[in-house]
């Protein structure tokens, strides 16, 4: 069962010291925290993570923020490095402070128990984030048809409004890295756009 789909009081007492549990692992901060069995470690993301767990993860980080302030806060930014995916990111959080659950594990609780109900935190930044790596992946999805149209500066945004209103399967997010439309789907929204023939050096 997930942290999430416990109560709060029997989350945190199988998440404080989770940490020792992890295969491989050294935490190197415990050597310094008297109460280091009191804490969890959780990763949010790593270096492949995909569109929806960098929003989780952001909405995570700035839920959490609040408690990262002062000389001994409840949650400290991690990064970790991972034979596999290079890195991984996330916060360590204080469980138990004087044998009270912390409002911090009560805080990342909330969000555990909303992440088990439903897989998105928050649904606009989850989706400007599509927004904005479909119009990264314009580029390389138009690489071979650049020879045959004349692509304006900012033509990225212009081309997705148009697929939008008339094939937004082709900005269908995919694999969770946003939308890569096809060359026949570009060259629908080029030909719409009347961006016609490339200016030839000399001509």
């Amino acid at each position: 069962m997930r942290l999430g789909e416990m109560d709060l009081e029997e989350a945190a007492e199988q998440a404080g010291g989770n940490w020792k549990t992890f295969e491989c692992f050294f935490w190197c901060r415990a050597d310094d925290l008297p109460d280091a069995d009191n804490w969890m470690v959780i990763y949010t993301h790593h270096r492949d993570s995909d569109l929806m767990d960098l929003s989780n993860a952001a909405a995570i980080e700035a839920a959490l923020d609040t408690f990262t302030s002062g000389t001994n806060p409840d949650v400290v930014a991690e990064s970790h490095d991972h034979w596999a995916v290079g890195w991984m990111g996330g916060v360590s959080i204080r469980v138990y402070r004087r044998g009270q659950i912390t409002k911090a594990f009560q805080r990342w609780h909330e969000l555990a128990q909303r992440l088990a109900d439903y897989p998105v935190l928050d649904e606009a930044d989850y989706s400007r984030r599509q927004y904005e790596a479909t119009l990264a992946n314009l580029p390389e999805a138009a690489r071979r048809l650049r020879a045959d149209y004349d692509l304006p500066d900012g033509w990225e945004p212009v081309v997705y409004d148009w697929l939008a209103d008339h094939d937004d399967r082709a900005i269908e997010n995919r694999d969770d890295r946003g939308g890569f439309p096809s060359e026949r789907q570009l060259r629908a929204a080029f030909d719409a756009l009347g961006y016609g023939e490339p200016v030839l050096c000399g001509t």
